[in-house]
Protein backbone atom coordinates (compact mmCIF):
# COMPACT_ATOMS: atom_id res chain seq x y z
CA UNK A 1 0.00 0.00 0.00
CA UNK A 2 1.57 3.31 -1.08
CA UNK A 3 1.86 6.09 1.47
CA UNK A 4 -0.27 8.29 -0.80
CA UNK A 5 -3.23 6.00 -0.10
CA UNK A 6 -2.76 6.43 3.61
CA UNK A 7 -2.53 10.20 3.28
CA UNK A 8 -5.67 10.25 1.12
CA UNK A 9 -7.75 8.31 3.64
CA UNK A 10 -6.30 10.36 6.46
CA UNK A 11 -7.55 13.44 4.62
CA UNK A 12 -11.02 11.97 4.29
CA UNK A 13 -11.19 11.36 8.04
CA UNK A 14 -9.67 14.71 8.94
CA UNK A 15 -12.21 16.57 6.78
CA UNK A 16 -15.20 14.52 7.95
CA UNK A 17 -15.35 16.22 11.35
CA UNK A 18 -18.75 15.30 12.83
CA UNK A 19 -19.38 12.60 10.23
CA UNK A 20 -16.35 10.49 11.00
CA UNK A 21 -18.32 7.36 11.85
CA UNK A 22 -19.59 7.26 8.26
CA UNK A 23 -16.07 6.65 6.93
CA UNK A 24 -15.34 3.28 8.46
CA UNK A 25 -13.75 2.08 5.20
CA UNK A 26 -11.21 4.91 5.29
CA UNK A 27 -10.18 3.98 8.83
CA UNK A 28 -9.89 0.33 7.79
CA UNK A 29 -7.42 1.34 5.09
CA UNK A 30 -5.30 3.06 7.76
CA UNK A 31 -5.44 -0.08 9.91
CA UNK A 32 -4.22 -2.11 6.96
CA UNK A 33 -1.21 0.21 6.79
CA UNK A 34 0.50 -1.96 9.42
CA UNK A 35 0.98 -4.57 6.65
CA UNK A 36 2.96 -2.16 4.48
CA UNK A 37 6.61 -1.13 4.48
CA UNK A 38 8.48 0.96 7.08
CA UNK A 39 7.08 4.29 5.85
CA UNK A 40 3.51 3.02 5.86
CA UNK A 41 3.94 1.53 9.32
CA UNK A 42 5.27 4.80 10.77
CA UNK A 43 2.28 6.66 9.36
CA UNK A 44 -0.15 4.02 10.61
CA UNK A 45 1.37 4.25 14.10
CA UNK A 46 0.39 7.94 14.16
CA UNK A 47 -2.93 7.81 12.27
CA UNK A 48 -4.55 4.82 14.03
CA UNK A 49 -4.69 6.40 17.53
CA UNK A 50 -5.81 9.78 16.16
CA UNK A 51 -9.19 8.46 15.05
CA UNK A 52 -9.46 5.50 17.43
CA UNK A 53 -12.23 6.93 19.62
CA UNK A 54 -14.52 7.53 16.63
CA UNK A 55 -14.78 3.84 15.67
CA UNK A 56 -15.65 1.82 18.81
CA UNK A 57 -16.70 -1.15 16.66
CA UNK A 58 -13.12 -1.35 15.36
CA UNK A 59 -11.50 -0.88 18.79
CA UNK A 60 -10.12 -4.42 19.03
CA UNK A 61 -8.81 -4.32 15.47
CA UNK A 62 -7.17 -0.95 16.09
CA UNK A 63 -5.47 -2.05 19.31
CA UNK A 64 -4.26 -5.26 17.67
CA UNK A 65 -2.90 -3.27 14.72
CA UNK A 66 -1.01 -0.92 17.06
CA UNK A 67 0.24 -3.91 19.02
CA UNK A 68 1.65 -5.41 15.81
CA UNK A 69 3.63 -2.21 15.39
CA UNK A 70 4.84 -2.41 19.01
CA UNK A 71 6.43 -5.76 18.10
CA UNK A 72 7.90 -4.69 14.77
CA UNK A 73 11.51 -5.56 13.98
CA UNK A 74 12.31 -1.87 13.37
CA UNK A 75 12.97 -0.27 16.77
CA UNK A 76 12.01 3.21 15.51
CA UNK A 77 8.57 1.89 14.53
CA UNK A 78 8.19 0.20 17.90
CA UNK A 79 9.05 3.41 19.74
CA UNK A 80 6.55 5.41 17.71
CA UNK A 81 3.81 2.84 18.32
CA UNK A 82 4.56 2.68 22.05
CA UNK A 83 4.55 6.46 22.31
CA UNK A 84 0.97 6.52 20.99
CA UNK A 85 -0.37 3.60 23.08
CA UNK A 86 -1.69 5.82 25.94
CA UNK A 87 -4.23 7.28 23.48
CA UNK A 88 -5.95 3.88 23.43
CA UNK A 89 -6.24 3.79 27.24
CA UNK A 90 -9.85 4.87 27.54
CA UNK A 91 -12.81 3.22 29.24
CA UNK A 92 -12.65 -0.56 29.24
CA UNK A 93 -9.43 -0.55 27.21
CA UNK A 94 -7.27 0.82 30.07
CA UNK A 95 -6.67 -2.61 31.61
CA UNK A 96 -5.61 -4.12 28.30
CA UNK A 97 -3.31 -1.22 27.39
CA UNK A 98 -1.70 -1.36 30.84
CA UNK A 99 -1.23 -5.11 30.45
CA UNK A 100 0.40 -4.62 27.03
CA UNK A 101 2.73 -1.87 28.27
CA UNK A 102 3.72 -4.00 31.24
CA UNK A 103 4.69 -6.86 28.93
CA UNK A 104 6.69 -4.41 26.82
CA UNK A 105 8.91 -3.72 29.84
CA UNK A 106 10.87 -6.83 28.81
CA UNK A 107 12.58 -4.90 25.98
CA UNK A 108 16.37 -4.73 26.10
CA UNK A 109 16.51 -1.43 24.17
CA UNK A 110 17.11 1.41 26.64
CA UNK A 111 15.29 4.12 24.70
CA UNK A 112 12.34 1.80 24.11
CA UNK A 113 12.28 0.82 27.77
CA UNK A 114 12.19 4.48 28.79
CA UNK A 115 9.36 5.05 26.31
CA UNK A 116 7.35 2.23 27.92
CA UNK A 117 7.95 3.72 31.37
CA UNK A 118 6.79 7.13 30.19
CA UNK A 119 3.66 5.63 28.62
CA UNK A 120 2.81 3.71 31.81
CA UNK A 121 3.17 6.82 33.97
CA UNK A 122 0.97 8.68 31.51
CA UNK A 123 -1.94 6.25 31.76
CA UNK A 124 -1.39 5.97 35.51
CA UNK A 125 -2.37 9.60 35.84
CA UNK A 126 -5.57 9.11 33.86
CA UNK A 127 -6.70 5.84 35.53
CA UNK A 128 -4.47 4.62 38.34
CA UNK A 129 -6.57 1.63 39.39
CA UNK A 130 -6.98 0.38 35.82
CA UNK A 131 -3.25 0.72 35.21
CA UNK A 132 -2.48 -1.14 38.42
CA UNK A 133 -4.83 -3.89 37.32
CA UNK A 134 -2.71 -4.46 34.22
CA UNK A 135 0.55 -4.32 36.17
CA UNK A 136 -0.55 -6.74 38.87
CA UNK A 137 -2.03 -9.10 36.28
CA UNK A 138 1.44 -9.52 34.78
CA UNK A 139 3.15 -9.65 38.18
CA UNK A 140 0.91 -12.53 39.20
CA UNK A 141 0.77 -14.41 35.89
CA UNK A 142 3.43 -13.03 33.55
CA UNK A 143 6.88 -14.19 32.56
CA UNK A 144 9.69 -13.83 35.08
CA UNK A 145 11.43 -10.93 33.34
CA UNK A 146 8.12 -9.02 33.01
CA UNK A 147 7.24 -9.71 36.63
CA UNK A 148 10.64 -8.54 37.82
CA UNK A 149 10.51 -5.29 35.87
CA UNK A 150 6.89 -4.58 36.76
CA UNK A 151 7.71 -4.86 40.47
CA UNK A 152 10.70 -2.55 40.04
CA UNK A 153 8.51 -0.08 38.14
CA UNK A 154 6.02 -0.01 41.01
CA UNK A 155 8.73 0.40 43.64
CA UNK A 156 10.23 3.39 41.81
CA UNK A 157 7.23 5.17 40.34
CA UNK A 158 4.33 4.74 42.72
CA UNK A 159 5.88 6.99 45.37
CA UNK A 160 6.21 9.82 42.84
CA UNK A 161 2.50 9.98 42.02
CA UNK A 162 0.43 12.82 43.56
CA UNK A 163 -2.36 12.34 46.09
CA UNK A 164 -5.10 13.05 43.55
CA UNK A 165 -3.87 9.99 41.62
CA UNK A 166 -3.07 7.74 44.60
CA UNK A 167 -6.45 8.01 46.31
CA UNK A 168 -7.48 5.87 49.27
CA UNK A 169 -9.32 3.50 46.92
CA UNK A 170 -6.21 3.12 44.77
CA UNK A 171 -3.96 2.54 47.78
CA UNK A 172 -6.36 -0.05 49.17
CA UNK A 173 -6.16 -1.83 45.80
CA UNK A 174 -2.34 -1.74 45.85
CA UNK A 175 -2.23 -3.21 49.35
CA UNK A 176 -4.72 -5.97 48.55
CA UNK A 177 -2.93 -6.99 45.33
CA UNK A 178 0.50 -6.82 46.96
CA UNK A 179 -0.64 -9.27 49.65
CA UNK A 180 -1.55 -11.71 46.88
CA UNK A 181 1.89 -11.35 45.29
CA UNK A 182 3.64 -11.81 48.65
CA UNK A 183 2.31 -15.34 48.85
CA UNK A 184 5.10 -16.34 46.45
CA UNK A 185 8.12 -14.05 46.13
CA UNK A 186 11.90 -14.03 46.05
CA UNK A 187 13.91 -12.12 48.63
CA UNK A 188 14.57 -9.24 46.25
CA UNK A 189 10.89 -9.04 45.27
CA UNK A 190 9.92 -9.03 48.94
CA UNK A 191 12.17 -6.04 49.64
CA UNK A 192 10.81 -4.09 46.66
CA UNK A 193 7.17 -4.84 47.46
CA UNK A 194 7.63 -3.86 51.09
CA UNK A 195 9.04 -0.58 49.80
CA UNK A 196 5.85 -0.11 47.77
CA UNK A 197 3.38 -0.75 50.60
CA UNK A 198 5.46 0.97 53.29
CA UNK A 199 5.06 4.24 51.41
CA UNK A 200 1.26 4.09 51.18
CA UNK A 201 -0.42 6.87 53.12
CA UNK A 202 -3.18 4.56 54.38
CA UNK A 203 -0.51 2.57 56.26
CA UNK A 204 1.18 5.47 58.04
CA UNK A 205 -1.02 5.02 61.13
CA UNK A 206 -0.19 2.75 64.06
CA UNK A 207 -2.72 0.17 62.84
CA UNK A 208 -1.29 0.44 59.33
CA UNK A 209 2.25 -0.18 60.56
CA UNK A 210 0.99 -3.13 62.55
CA UNK A 211 -0.54 -4.59 59.39
CA UNK A 212 2.83 -4.28 57.66
CA UNK A 213 4.56 -6.04 60.55
CA UNK A 214 2.01 -8.85 60.24
CA UNK A 215 2.92 -9.18 56.55
CA UNK A 216 6.58 -9.54 57.46
CA UNK A 217 5.84 -12.01 60.26
CA UNK A 218 4.04 -14.26 57.76
CA UNK A 219 7.12 -14.25 55.54
CA UNK A 220 9.56 -14.83 58.42
CA UNK A 221 8.06 -18.17 59.52
CA UNK A 222 8.49 -17.29 63.18
CA UNK A 223 6.31 -20.23 64.16
CA UNK A 224 8.98 -22.64 62.90
CA UNK A 225 12.26 -23.62 64.51
CA UNK A 226 15.36 -22.19 62.84
CA UNK A 227 17.66 -24.44 60.85
CA UNK A 228 21.01 -22.64 61.26
CA UNK A 229 22.68 -24.89 58.68
CA UNK A 230 20.37 -23.70 55.88
CA UNK A 231 21.78 -20.40 54.59
CA UNK A 232 18.58 -19.49 52.75
CA UNK A 233 16.48 -19.96 55.89
CA UNK A 234 18.85 -17.73 57.84
CA UNK A 235 18.91 -15.15 55.06
CA UNK A 236 15.11 -15.14 54.92
CA UNK A 237 14.95 -14.32 58.61
CA UNK A 238 17.48 -11.51 58.25
CA UNK A 239 15.69 -10.08 55.20
CA UNK A 240 12.36 -10.06 57.03
CA UNK A 241 13.84 -8.56 60.17
CA UNK A 242 15.43 -5.74 58.18
CA UNK A 243 12.08 -4.96 56.59
CA UNK A 244 10.27 -4.99 59.93
CA UNK A 245 12.85 -2.88 61.75
CA UNK A 246 11.78 0.57 60.43
CA UNK A 247 8.17 -0.24 61.34
CA UNK A 248 8.79 -0.76 65.06
CA UNK A 249 7.97 1.99 67.54
CA UNK A 250 6.72 2.41 71.09
CA UNK A 251 3.28 1.45 69.79
CA UNK A 252 4.26 -1.20 67.23
CA UNK A 253 6.25 -3.78 69.11
CA UNK A 254 9.11 -6.03 68.06
CA UNK A 255 8.29 -8.65 70.70
CA UNK A 256 7.79 -11.62 68.38
CA UNK A 257 11.06 -10.99 66.56
CA UNK A 258 13.07 -10.38 69.75
CA UNK A 259 11.57 -13.51 71.31
CA UNK A 260 12.45 -15.59 68.24
CA UNK A 261 16.03 -14.29 68.22
CA UNK A 262 16.45 -15.10 71.92
CA UNK A 263 14.86 -18.55 71.72
CA UNK A 264 16.05 -19.80 68.32
CA UNK A 265 18.89 -17.64 66.99
CA UNK A 266 21.16 -16.91 69.97
CA UNK A 267 21.41 -20.60 70.99
CA UNK A 268 22.61 -21.36 67.44
CA UNK A 269 24.71 -18.23 66.93
CA UNK A 270 27.96 -20.06 66.18
CA UNK A 271 26.22 -22.45 63.75
CA UNK A 272 24.60 -19.82 61.52
CA UNK A 273 25.36 -19.97 57.81
CA UNK A 274 24.79 -17.37 55.10
CA UNK A 275 24.80 -17.23 51.28
CA UNK A 276 26.33 -13.74 51.41
CA UNK A 277 30.10 -13.76 50.94
CA UNK A 278 32.27 -12.01 53.55
CA UNK A 279 29.31 -11.32 55.86
CA UNK A 280 29.93 -11.65 59.60
CA UNK A 281 26.61 -13.38 60.13
CA UNK A 282 26.92 -13.47 63.92
CA UNK A 283 27.53 -9.73 64.14
CA UNK A 284 24.73 -9.01 61.67
CA UNK A 285 22.29 -10.98 63.83
CA UNK A 286 23.43 -9.24 67.01
CA UNK A 287 23.06 -5.82 65.40
CA UNK A 288 19.49 -6.59 64.37
CA UNK A 289 18.65 -7.86 67.84
CA UNK A 290 20.14 -4.72 69.42
CA UNK A 291 18.17 -2.41 67.12
CA UNK A 292 14.88 -4.23 67.82
CA UNK A 293 15.24 -4.51 71.58
CA UNK A 294 14.08 -0.95 72.52
CA UNK A 295 10.70 -1.67 70.94
CA UNK A 296 10.04 -4.98 72.67
CA UNK A 297 6.73 -5.08 74.52
CA UNK A 298 5.57 -7.44 77.25
CA UNK A 299 7.37 -10.74 76.83
CA UNK A 300 5.91 -14.05 77.95
CA UNK A 301 9.28 -15.67 78.72
CA UNK A 302 11.19 -12.56 79.76
CA UNK A 303 13.33 -14.26 82.41
CA UNK A 304 14.50 -17.10 80.16
CA UNK A 305 15.20 -14.71 77.28
CA UNK A 306 17.17 -12.39 79.57
CA UNK A 307 19.08 -15.42 80.76
CA UNK A 308 19.97 -16.34 77.18
CA UNK A 309 21.27 -12.80 76.56
CA UNK A 310 23.19 -12.98 79.83
CA UNK A 311 24.73 -16.33 78.85
CA UNK A 312 25.84 -15.01 75.46
CA UNK A 313 27.21 -11.84 77.02
CA UNK A 314 29.32 -13.91 79.42
CA UNK A 315 30.69 -15.90 76.48
CA UNK A 316 32.10 -12.72 74.93
CA UNK A 317 33.45 -11.27 78.20
CA UNK A 318 36.48 -13.41 79.08
CA UNK A 319 38.02 -13.94 82.50
CA UNK A 320 41.47 -12.46 83.17
CA UNK A 321 44.20 -15.01 82.45
CA UNK A 322 45.01 -15.45 86.15
CA UNK A 323 41.36 -16.36 86.73
CA UNK A 324 41.39 -19.21 84.20
CA UNK A 325 39.94 -22.45 85.54
CA UNK A 326 43.13 -24.54 85.26
CA UNK A 327 45.21 -21.78 86.84
CA UNK A 328 48.33 -23.20 85.23
CA UNK A 329 49.56 -20.24 83.25
CA UNK A 330 48.88 -16.79 84.61
CA UNK A 331 50.93 -15.13 81.88
CA UNK A 332 49.28 -16.93 78.96
CA UNK A 333 48.22 -15.03 75.86
CA UNK A 334 45.66 -12.34 76.62
CA UNK A 335 42.17 -13.08 75.29
CA UNK A 336 40.71 -11.07 72.45
CA UNK A 337 37.90 -8.71 73.35
CA UNK A 338 35.07 -8.72 70.81
CA UNK A 339 33.94 -5.13 71.31
CA UNK A 340 31.43 -5.05 68.43
CA UNK A 341 29.67 -8.18 69.68
CA UNK A 342 29.66 -7.00 73.28
CA UNK A 343 28.15 -3.63 72.36
CA UNK A 344 25.16 -5.37 70.74
CA UNK A 345 24.67 -7.90 73.55
CA UNK A 346 25.07 -5.33 76.32
CA UNK A 347 22.60 -3.00 74.63
CA UNK A 348 20.03 -5.78 74.18
CA UNK A 349 20.51 -6.96 77.77
CA UNK A 350 20.18 -3.36 78.97
CA UNK A 351 16.90 -2.86 77.07
CA UNK A 352 15.27 -6.08 78.26
CA UNK A 353 16.77 -5.63 81.73
CA UNK A 354 14.61 -2.54 82.20
CA UNK A 355 11.60 -4.88 82.26
CA UNK A 356 13.10 -7.06 85.00
CA UNK A 357 15.60 -4.80 86.85
CA UNK A 358 16.23 -7.31 89.66
CA UNK A 359 17.29 -10.07 87.25
CA UNK A 360 21.00 -9.99 88.14
CA UNK A 361 20.38 -9.89 91.89
CA UNK A 362 17.44 -12.28 92.14
CA UNK A 363 17.69 -14.62 89.16
CA UNK A 364 21.44 -15.19 88.81
CA UNK A 365 23.29 -17.53 91.19
CA UNK A 366 25.72 -15.80 93.56
CA UNK A 367 28.78 -17.52 92.07
CA UNK A 368 27.61 -16.64 88.54
CA UNK A 369 27.15 -13.02 89.52
CA UNK A 370 30.58 -12.92 91.14
CA UNK A 371 32.09 -14.41 87.98
CA UNK A 372 30.22 -11.88 85.84
CA UNK A 373 31.51 -8.93 87.85
CA UNK A 374 35.08 -10.16 87.46
CA UNK A 375 34.57 -10.34 83.71
CA UNK A 376 33.00 -6.88 83.66
CA UNK A 377 35.91 -5.43 85.63
CA UNK A 378 38.48 -7.01 83.31
CA UNK A 379 36.62 -5.79 80.25
CA UNK A 380 36.21 -2.31 81.74
CA UNK A 381 39.95 -1.94 82.35
CA UNK A 382 40.67 -2.93 78.77
CA UNK A 383 38.12 -0.37 77.62
CA UNK A 384 39.84 2.45 79.45
CA UNK A 385 43.14 1.75 77.71
CA UNK A 386 41.54 1.68 74.28
CA UNK A 387 39.45 4.76 74.89
CA UNK A 388 42.55 6.73 75.90
CA UNK A 389 44.49 5.49 72.88
CA UNK A 390 41.67 6.29 70.48
CA UNK A 391 41.04 9.75 71.91
CA UNK A 392 44.72 10.60 71.63
CA UNK A 393 44.81 9.32 68.04
CA UNK A 394 41.76 11.36 67.05
CA UNK A 395 42.34 14.47 69.14
CA UNK A 396 42.39 17.62 67.02
CA UNK A 397 41.29 15.84 63.86
CA UNK A 398 38.30 17.32 62.05
CA UNK A 399 36.74 17.41 58.58
CA UNK A 400 38.63 15.55 55.87
CA UNK A 401 41.24 14.20 58.28
CA UNK A 402 38.52 12.12 59.94
CA UNK A 403 37.44 10.68 56.58
CA UNK A 404 40.48 8.53 55.91
CA UNK A 405 39.81 4.80 56.13
CA UNK A 406 42.05 4.45 59.17
CA UNK A 407 40.41 7.28 61.08
CA UNK A 408 36.90 6.14 60.12
CA UNK A 409 37.62 2.82 61.81
CA UNK A 410 38.98 4.63 64.87
CA UNK A 411 35.88 6.85 65.09
CA UNK A 412 33.60 3.81 64.97
CA UNK A 413 35.81 2.02 67.50
CA UNK A 414 35.53 5.00 69.84
CA UNK A 415 31.73 4.99 69.51
CA UNK A 416 31.67 1.28 70.35
CA UNK A 417 33.93 1.58 73.40
CA UNK A 418 32.08 4.69 74.63
CA UNK A 419 28.78 2.82 74.44
CA UNK A 420 30.12 -0.23 76.26
CA UNK A 421 31.64 2.04 78.90
CA UNK A 422 28.29 3.71 79.61
CA UNK A 423 26.38 0.43 79.73
CA UNK A 424 28.93 -1.28 82.01
CA UNK A 425 28.73 1.68 84.41
CA UNK A 426 25.03 0.96 84.82
CA UNK A 427 25.71 -2.68 85.68
CA UNK A 428 28.31 -1.67 88.31
CA UNK A 429 25.59 0.10 90.28
CA UNK A 430 24.15 -1.74 93.26
CA UNK A 431 21.46 -2.58 92.40
CA UNK A 432 22.21 -2.53 88.66
CA UNK A 433 20.73 0.47 86.85
CA UNK A 434 19.24 0.58 83.37
CA UNK A 435 18.76 4.33 83.04
CA UNK A 436 21.54 5.35 80.64
CA UNK A 437 20.88 5.86 76.93
CA UNK A 438 23.32 5.36 74.09
CA UNK A 439 23.14 5.53 70.29
CA UNK A 440 24.35 2.31 68.70
CA UNK A 441 27.69 2.85 66.99
CA UNK A 442 26.42 2.21 63.45
CA UNK A 443 23.44 4.54 63.79
CA UNK A 444 23.58 8.22 62.70
CA UNK A 445 25.40 10.55 65.07
CA UNK A 446 22.94 12.71 67.06
CA UNK A 447 23.08 16.46 66.52
CA UNK A 448 23.04 19.38 68.89
CA UNK A 449 20.12 21.85 68.75
CA UNK A 450 22.33 24.03 66.55
CA UNK A 451 22.51 21.22 63.98
CA UNK A 452 26.18 20.50 64.74
CA UNK A 453 27.14 16.85 64.99
CA UNK A 454 28.33 15.66 68.39
CA UNK A 455 31.93 14.47 68.08
CA UNK A 456 32.58 11.01 69.50
CA UNK A 457 35.99 12.28 70.61
CA UNK A 458 34.37 14.56 73.18
CA UNK A 459 31.81 12.15 74.58
CA UNK A 460 34.00 10.53 77.23
CA UNK A 461 35.05 12.88 80.04
CA UNK A 462 35.39 10.62 83.07
CA UNK A 463 37.14 7.36 83.68
CA UNK A 464 35.12 4.37 84.81
CA UNK A 465 35.42 3.71 88.55
CA UNK A 466 37.32 0.46 88.96
CA UNK A 467 36.24 -2.18 91.46
CA UNK A 468 38.89 -3.43 93.90
CA UNK A 469 41.09 -6.07 92.39
CA UNK A 470 41.15 -9.56 93.85
CA UNK A 471 44.88 -9.78 93.28
CA UNK A 472 46.89 -6.55 93.26
CA UNK A 473 50.24 -8.28 92.97
CA UNK A 474 50.29 -8.60 89.19
CA UNK A 475 50.84 -5.47 87.09
CA UNK A 476 47.78 -5.05 84.88
CA UNK A 477 48.30 -5.57 81.16
CA UNK A 478 45.25 -4.66 79.05
CA UNK A 479 43.97 -7.34 76.69
CA UNK A 480 44.04 -6.83 72.96
CA UNK A 481 40.73 -5.86 71.39
CA UNK A 482 38.82 -6.40 68.18
CA UNK A 483 36.36 -4.19 66.40
CA UNK A 484 34.58 -4.97 63.18
CA UNK A 485 35.84 -2.71 60.40
CA UNK A 486 32.39 -2.94 58.84
CA UNK A 487 30.38 -2.23 61.98
CA UNK A 488 29.28 1.09 60.53
CA UNK A 489 27.75 -0.47 57.45
CA UNK A 490 24.26 -1.88 57.32
CA UNK A 491 23.32 -3.32 53.98
CA UNK A 492 19.93 -4.40 52.68
CA UNK A 493 20.61 -7.39 50.52
CA UNK A 494 18.04 -8.56 48.04
CA UNK A 495 17.37 -12.05 46.88
CA UNK A 496 17.92 -15.63 47.88
CA UNK A 497 19.86 -18.19 45.92
CA UNK A 498 17.81 -20.04 43.40
CA UNK A 499 15.30 -17.23 42.77
CA UNK A 500 11.71 -18.13 43.55
CA UNK A 501 12.68 -21.79 43.49
CA UNK A 502 13.97 -21.44 47.05
CA UNK A 503 13.54 -19.20 50.05
CA UNK A 504 10.39 -17.16 49.74
CA UNK A 505 8.48 -19.34 47.25
CA UNK A 506 8.50 -21.48 44.15
CA UNK A 507 7.56 -20.22 40.71
CA UNK A 508 8.18 -21.85 37.35
CA UNK A 509 10.12 -20.16 34.57
CA UNK A 510 8.23 -19.12 31.47
CA UNK A 511 9.47 -18.70 27.94
CA UNK A 512 8.79 -15.46 26.14
CA UNK A 513 5.71 -15.48 23.94
CA UNK A 514 3.63 -13.02 21.97
CA UNK A 515 2.21 -10.03 23.80
CA UNK A 516 -1.56 -10.11 24.07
Amino acid sequence: MPTSELYRNYGILADAKDNLSQHKDAYQVILDGVKGGPKEKRLAAQFIPKFFSSFPELADAAINAQLDLCEDEDVSIRRQAIKELPRFATGENILRVADILTQLLQTEDTAEFNQVNTALVSIFKSDAKGTLGGLFSQILQGEDVVRERAIKFLSLKIKTLPEDVMTKEVEDFVFAETKKVLEDVTGEEFVLLMRVVSGLRILQTVSGRQQLVELVVEQAFLEQALNPADPDTVDRLLQCTRQALPLFSKNVHSTRFVTYFCEHVLPNLSKLTTPVADLDIQLEVLKLLAEMSPYCGDMEKLESNLNMLFTKLVEYMPLPPDEAENGENAVSEEPKLQFSYVECLLFGFHQLGKKLPDFLLDKVEAEQLKDFKIRLQYFARGLQVYIRQLRVALQGKTGDSLKTDENKIKVVALKITNNINVLIKDLFHNPPSYKSTVTLSWKPVPKRPSGEEISPVSTIKKQLPVLPRRDARQIYNPPSGKYSATIGTYETRGGFRGGRGRGFGTRGNRSRGRIY
